[in-house]
C-alpha cells in the first residue's frame, strides 16, 4: 500500500484541512520514511513546520498499527523519545504536541523530564512512561543512571534530537552520542527471534522483524550537513539496510533585514555604547507590532536594555518582560506562557529563546549588537513570522558604528546561504568518564559491550584500545598516578559486571550529570525568603552591603550573603550596578568574517562616487561614507585581499594596530604569537588589546615592523612552537584542566546550595593537573586540557588559514598622525579595565573631541 491511502496518512492530512492548511513536500517525505523505519535528518529553515515533520510521522506509524482503535488505545508505553537542547524548548514542543493530539481525539500522554520537572511527576513517569517523552541531553543521561533502565525503552519505535546544529560541535552533543549509542544497541531488534503476541505491536504491519529503531535529527540550515547526518547516525551505521536520509525543504524564506540607523554617525566608533542610546527608535517598532523579541548578546545589557525601555516609554510596564537564563524559573515559564497567548508585546531575552516551536505567534524580532554569526542571525530571524509562507521580520540595531558593516556583510551572505559548519568534537575523554560512572549508577556495564557501543560513535571512532584501557583503570583504580587515594577508586568489578555500589558516589555522580562547566552560581533571595534568580559568584563578591544592582528587571540592594545565598532587598534608588556575566562574548564568525572583508572593497568603490553611483550599494555603506572617507585620508581601507597595520605614536607609547578581521579569539592568539616572534629581534614588552576586528600592541618604545620583516612576522611556519612558547600553555591548560576534571568526575562541584568557590576548584585542579604532569604525563585528561587549550581557546586551525591567506594577501604599512577610525575602538578597549563605565565615557567623549578638532586643523591649514 502506497503511505498516502494508509488510514494514519489519511487522517494527519484531514487535521491539516481543518485547519486551512497542507502538508509541505519534505513533511509528507519524512512520514514516509518514518513510516518505513528509515533514519535521517530533516532540515528546514526555522519556522517551516520541522517539529511536525517527525512528531506526525510517529502517529501516522501509530494509527497504521492500530486502525481500528488508535483512538481508544493507551498506555501504549514509550514510543518518542524527543531530545531538545532548552528546557523552554520543551514546554513549547509539549504544547504543540498535546494540542494535536487532543485534536485527533488520541489517548497519548507527553511527558516533559529536565531541571524543571517536579518530583511527582517524574515518579508518575517511573510507574507510566508517557509515549512521548521530551528530554534534555542531561535528563536522557539521568535515565541512563536509574534501574531497570533498559525497561523504559523496550517498545521505543523513535528518537529525534531537535535541534541538532545546536548540539553538534559541543560536549552535550557528544552525550547525545552517547546516549544514542546505548540506546539503539538495547533495541537493537534485529536480534528479537521471539515471534510472541507480546512483541506484534513493536513493528508496522508489513515491515518484518528486523525493524530498527528510526534515528532522526531535526536542524536548521548549517554549513556541513551532510556530516552533520554522519555523527548522529553513526551508532546505528551497522544495524540498518537502507542508508540514513536528508530530507531537504525546498522552501525559500523570505527574511527582511532592516538596519536602525543613528541620527548622526560617529566618525570614531566605539564599541557598545551606541545600542542604548537608540532605544527611542526601537519603542516605535514595539508599538507597532504585535509581539516583539529583543536579541541582546549578554545578559547584562538585557537587564540594562529592560530598564531603559521601561524609562523612555512607561506605559509599556506590564506588557515587556526579560528572560534569560539566570532569571527564577517560575518567572521564565510565566513570560514564555504570556508570550505564546500574546498577552505580551515585547520580550528583552538573550539565547535563552533563540529556538522555539513552529508557529509561536512573534511577529518582529530586533538584534541589538552583532549576533557574531550567519546561522544564529538566520536563526533569530525566523523566530518572526513563525508560520509557513509568513515574511520574517528582523530589525538590526548597531551597538557600535562599525556594526552596520557587519549588517551588510549578513544580508550577503545570507543572500548566498553561506552558512557556518559546527565541526564535531572528537576523543572527548572527560565526558566518556562521566557516561561510565552514569551507566555503573544504573545497572552497570560490561567493557567489551560498551566499547563496541562507543566505537561507533563519531565521536569515539578513532578511540584505541590501549586508551580505552586506560580509561577503566582510572575509574577502577584512580590511574597510575592515583591509586594511593581511595576516593578516586569509584567503581567496582563484580564478575565483570563494572559497577558503582556506593551511595555517597552515586548520589554526588547524579548531582553532577552534565557537560556545561560555568563560573559558580549564587541564589539571590529576597529577606522575606522569595527567589530572585541566580548570578555568578564572582559578581556577588565585588559587592558591598548597600550596593544596589539589577536581576530580573529589579532593583536590588545587596545586604549580605547567608548559607551561599545572597540576601537583598528592593531599592528605589535611580541608579544601579548591570551585572557582567563571564562568557558574554562571542566571537566573529569565520564566514561572517570573510563576508566583512568583501564589503570593503565595496567601501573602496564608494568613495569618489557620486549619490547616483552609489544608490544601488548597501544603504549601510553609504551611511557609513564619512568614516570611510577619513579612514582613507588617514590611513587606508584594506580590500579583501590586503592586511592592513598601522603604527601611530601617542601620549600612551607605540601602538601596532593589525586588522585581519578573523574574530576576538583569533586575534588574542595572534597578538600573543606577534608580541613572542618580535621579542625574539629585540627586548620589548607589550600590553593588548583585541576586537572582533583586530588587535592593538602598545609599547614604551618603538615597535621594529617593517617591509623587510613582516612577512616573516605573519608566517605560519613553526606556528605550534612559537604558540606554545608565545602564550603560558600550561598556565591555560591548567585553568581548562578545572572543566575537564569536572565534567570527569575528579573534582566534586559540592552539594546544592553548599556549591564550592571556583577558586576552591581551580586549586584543587591545579594539585592535580601538577600531579599529572609529574607522575602520569601521558593522562588522557591532561592531553585533552592542552588540545582543547589550541582548539577553542587559541583556535589553532582558523589562526593557520589565517596565516595562509596573509601570506598570499598584501600586508600594508600606514603610518598615521594620530588614532583613526579603524584604531579607535581598539584604543577604547584597552581603556575599559582601567576605567568605571561613566569616566570611560567622559574619557572617550574628550578624545573624540580633541580628534575631531585636530582633523578640522588640518582641513582649514
Amino acid at each position: 500500500m502506497h503511505f498516502k491511502e494508509s488510514k494514519g496518512y489519511q487522517v494527519i492530512l484531514s487535521w491539516f484541512q481543518s485547519k486551512g492548511l497542507h502538508p509541505f513536500e519534505f513533511q509528507e517525505e519524512t512520514w514516509m520514511h518514518v513510516m518505513r523505519s528509515r533514519s535521517g535528518l530533516v532540515n528546514a529553515p526555522t519556522g517551516c513546520g520541522k517539529t511536525f515533520s517527525v512528531f506526525l510521522g510517529a502517529l501516522i506509524r501509530f494509527i497504521n498499527e492500530y486502525p481500528e482503535d488508535y483512538k481508544t488505545k493507551s498506555h501504549n508505553h514509550l514510543r518518542l523519545l524527543w531530545i531538545s537542547p532548552l528546557r523552554a524548548l520543551a514546554k513549547d514542543i509539549g504544547r504543540a504536541m498535546r494540542e494535536v493530539i487532543e485534536e485527533l481525539g488520541m489517548q497519548w500522554q507527553v511527558g516533559i523530564r529536565n531541571g524543571d520537572t517536579e518530583v511527582n511527576e517524574r515518579q508518575k513517569q517511573r510507574r507510566q512512561m508517557p509515549e512521548v517523552l521530551i528530554v534534555t541531553p542531561e535528563s536522557l543521561h539521568l535515565l541512563l543512571a536509574q534501574k531497570n533502565y533498559p525497561e523504559i525503552f523496550k517498545y521505543l519505535q523513535i528518537l529525534a534530537v531537535d535541534e541538532w546544529h545546536e548540539l553538534l560541535g559541543s560536549k552535550r552533543g557528544v552525550q547525545v552520542e552517547l546516549a544514542v549509542s546505548r540506546i539503539v544497541h538495547l533495541v537493537d531488534r534485529s536480534q528479537i527471534t521471539d515471534d510472541s503476541p507480546e512483541n506484534h505491536h513493536l513493528f508496522p504491519s508489513g515491515c518484518g522483524m528486523t525493524c530498527q529503531l528510526s534515528l532522526w535529527g531535526i536542524s536548521a540550515t548549517i554549513g556541513n550537513l551532510e556530516q552533520a547526518k554522519e555523527v548522529l547516525v553513526s551508532p546505528i551505521l551497522n544495524m540498518i539496510k537502507d542508508p540514513p536520509v536528508i530530507v531537504k525543504a525546498k522552501l525559500d524564506k523570505r527574511i527582511e533585514i532592516e538596519s536602525v540607523f543613528p541620527d548622526e554617525i560617529e566618525k570614531y566608533p566605539w564599541a557598545g555604547h551606541l545600542g542604548i542610546k537608540l532605544v527611542n527608535k526601537v519603542i516605535p517598532i514595539i508599538e507597532k507590532s504585535r509581539t516583539t523579541l529583543i536579541f541582546i548578546n549578554t545578559r547584562g545589557m538585557s537587564e540594562h536594555w529592560y530598564q531603559e525601555i521601561l524609562n523612555v516609554a512607561p506605559e509599556l510596564a506590564g506588557a515587556v518582560a526579560l528572560h534569560h537564563g539566570s532569571i527564577d524559573m517560575e518567572l521564565r515559564l510565566w513570560v514564555e506562557e504570556a508570550l505564546h497567548s500574546g498577552k505580551l508585546k515585547a520580550v528583552v531575552c538573550t539565547a535563552s529563546l533563540d529556538l522555539g516551536v513552529d508557529f509561536r505567534p512573534v511577529e518582529t524580532v530586533i538584534q541589538v549588537g552583532s549576533p557574531k554569526g550567519v546561522a544564529r542571525f538566520l536563526q533569530r530571524a525566523g523566530r518572526s513570522g513563525h508560520q509557513p509562507g509568513e515574511v520574517s521580520k528582523i530589525y538590526f540595531l548597531p551597538t557600535h558604528s562599525l556594526e552596520l558593516v557587519e549588517a551588510a556583510a549578513l544580508k550577503d551572505a545570507m543572500k548566498q546561504h553561506f552558512i557556518e559548519s559546527r565541526e564535531p568534537m572528537l576523543l572527548c575523554f572527560d565526558v566518556l568518564i562521566q557516561y561510565l560512572g552514569t551507566l555503573a549508577i544504573g545497572e552497570g556495564f560490561f567493557p567489551e559491550r560498551v566499547f563496541e557501543e562507543i566505537s561507533s560513535t563519531y565521536c569515539f571512532r578513532e578511540i584505541k584500545k590501549e586508551e580505552w584501557l586506560q580509561i577503566l583503570q582510572f575509574i577502577t583504580e584512580g590511574g597510575s598516578a592515583l591509586r594511593q587515594y581511595d576516593e578516586f577508586k569509584k567503581v567496582e568489578i563484580i564478575n565483570g559486571l563494572y559497577k558503582i555500589t556506593g551511595r555517597r558516589i552515586a548520589m554526588r555522580h547524579r548531582l553532577h550529570i552534565g557537560t556545561i562547566v560555568s563560573d559558580s552560581m549564587m541564589k539571590v533571595k529576597f529577606l522575606s525568603g522569595s527567589y530572585v534568580g541566580v548570578i555568578e559568584e564572582y559578581f556577588i563578591s565585588r559587592l558591598n552591603p548597600g550596593d544596589v544592582f539589577t536581576l530580573a528587571g529589579r532593583n536590588l540592594e545587596f545586604l549580605m550573603i547567608k548559607d551561599m545565598t545572597a540576601i537583598v532587598k528592593k531599592s528605589s534608588a535611580s541608579k544601579a550596578i548591570v551585572p557582567s556575566w563571564n562568557g558574554g562574548r562571542m566571537p566573529l564568525s569565520a564566514n561572517l568574517g570573510l563576508m566583512l572583508r568583501k564589503k570593503f572593497n565595496e567601501a573602496h568603490r564608494l568613495l569618489g562616487n557620486t549619490i547616483q553611483q552609489t544608490e544601488k550599494m548597501d544603504k549601510e555603506l553609504r551611511v557609513l561614507k564619512p568614516l570611510f572617507e577619513l579612514q582613507e585620508a588617514l590611513s587606508h581601507i584594506p580590500r579583501e585581499n590586503e592586511l592592513l597595520i598601522e603604527q601611530i605614536e601617542t601620549g600612551d607609547g607605540f601602538h601596532l594596530f593589525v586588522y585581519p578581521f578573523e574574530g576576538r579569539l583569533v586575534h588574542e592568539a595572534m597578538a600573543a604569537l606577534l608580541a613572542f616572534r618580535i621579542s625574539r629581534f629585540m627586548p620589548i614588552t607589550f600590553s593588548f588589546a583585541m576586537n572582533d576586528y583586530g588587535f592593538e600592541l602598545l609599547s614604551d618604545q618603538p615597535i621594529p615592523v617593517d617591509d623587510t620583516n613582516v612577512y616573516g612576522l605573519f608566517s605560519d611556519e613553526g606556528l605550534s612552537a612559537d604558540i606554545q612558547r608565545s602564550v603560558n600553555s600550561a598556565e591555560m591548560a591548567r585553568r581548562k584542566f578545572r572543566d575537564v576534571a569536572v565534567i570527569g568526575g575528579l573534582i566534586f562541584q559540592g552539594y546544592p546550595g553548599e556549591y564550592k568557590k571556583t577558586r576552591h576548584l581551580q586549586s584543587s585542579a591545579g594539585l592535580l593537573f601538577n600531579v599529572f604532569s609529574e607522575y602520569d604525563p601521558h593522562n588522557l585528561l591532561l592531553r585533552q586540557a592542552y588540545h582543547e587549550v589550541m582548539e577553542q581557546q587559541m583556535e589553532e586551525a582558523r589562526l593557520r588559514n589565517m596565516l595562509e591567506r596573509i601570506a598570499k594577501n598584501n600586508i600594508v604599512l600606514r603610518f598615521p598622525e594620530k588614532l583613526t577610525p579603524f584604531s579607535f575602538p581598539l584604543k577604547v578597549d584597552s581603556m575599559r579595565e582601567d576605567l568605571s563605565s561613566e569616566k570611560l565615557e567622559d574619557r572617550v567623549k574628550k578624545m573624540q573631541q580633541q580628534l575631531v578638532r585636530d582633523t578640522d586643523k588640518k582641513r582649514v591649514k
